[in-house]
């Protein structure tokens, strides 16, 4: 890789979405290709995937499978389990993430890294910047009532998306020239779908896209009903389809995200905030990383751009200036050692 150059030292923060996470890797390629340092990571659910196979070393292994991803592939993956605390448990994605990244401590990884956790008990943040990678990633992605829960220490522990989705604060302190914060829950004023915000020459079809995850689901509609309770009728109607009670948790918990990352990033403004509105995938639409990896970087690119410009006309640089992708509306820690 080229030489760093100075005022490049970038410390970025990745925030939680599900699929919409994997715009993560594209904003991740982009800042490298353009020669800039990622000196410190912080990132929660989604996005605490992203940043721990970046630390260690992985992104490039794990951008090829994910992108390999069919829908087909996607149930495969989905390992259902008879609890009350979660329908799946990750286990077959977590197995797949330990051929990648092993059994690393964080501690050890070449730059800090902070994964976001939630306490369900003691209702606070947990960061983890000590221990073992894989456990630190598989607390911050169980979302609550879809995925099990972790123990640990006596804590019971779901994504820190419940609390933080937007995980700044980890950052502030690094020496970084540039605080970037990539935020995939954004609220937009009207529903905004992927293929919009992707310019023409990167639209590229495949037999994938417009199938939605709860397309996907009605392909096992049986086994979720048999298992989550999951009902095949409702009151409501989503997108034209039955509301089920995993689209309910699914939909509120995106609501809650959303609204949550608003105030983080009110709170601790970044340099460059690049800005994924929820509606351009569902949350677990992870056959789409294609689409959504060329939709992190156009992004990136958009931002970046801006970023840069201003910078060299002397108006920017470190003043906690926003930069949002052009189709969007203008719109003290606790911290536990695990």
């Amino acid at each position: 890789m080229e030489s760093k150059q100075a005022g490049k030292r970038v410390a970025l923060t990745l925030g939680s979405g599900g699929a919409r996470g994997y715009a993560h890797i594209g904003v991740i390629e982009e800042l490298e290709a353009r020669g800039y340092e990622i000196v410190a990571l912080s990132g929660c659910s989604m996005g605490a995937v992203v940043a721990g196979v970046y630390a260690a070393g992985q992104l490039e292994a794990y951008r090829d499978w994910v992108c390999e991803l069919d829908y087909f592939d996607v149930l495969k993956l989905v390992d259902v389990v008879w609890s009350p605390m979660g329908a799946m448990r990750a286990t077959k994605v977590m197995s797949k993430l330990e051929e990648l990244i092993g059994e690393r401590l964080i501690e050890e990884l070449p730059l800090p890294l902070t994964t976001v956790a939630t306490d369900l008990l003691h209702q606070r943040e947990v960061w983890f910047q000590s221990g073992p990678l894989l456990n630190a990633i598989r607390a911050s992605i169980a979302v609550p009532g879809v995925i099990t829960p972790v123990q640990v220490d006596g804590k019971t522990l779901v994504d820190g998306g419940l609390l933080n989705p937007l995980p700044i604060t980890p950052t502030v302190s690094a020496r970084a020239d540039l605080l970037l914060a990539v935020n995939v829950t954004a609220l937009s004023a009207q529903p905004i779908a992927l293929e919009d915000l992707l310019p023409p020459e990167e639209k590229v079809g495949n037999e994938s896209e417009g199938r939605s995850w709860m397309d996907v689901r009605g392909a096992t509609r049986k086994l979720f009903e048999g298992l989550n309770g999951i009902e095949s009728e409702a009151n409501g109607k989503r997108g034209g389809r039955a509301w089920g009670r995993l689209d309910m948790i699914l939909a509120s918990f995106d609501i809650t995200q959303a609204s949550l990352a608003k105030y983080k990033i009110a709170g601790y403004p970044p340099d460059v905030l690049i800005e994924v509105p929820k509606t351009v995938c569902g949350t677990f639409e992870f056959h789409r990383a294609k689409e959504l990896v060329r939709l992190g970087r156009h992004l990136a690119i958009e931002a970046l751009d801006r970023y840069e410009a201003r910078c060299h006309s002397g108006d920017g640089g470190s003043g906690g200036m926003i930069v949002e992708p052009p189709q969007m509306p203008a719109a003290p820690r606790t911290q536990e050692d695990s």
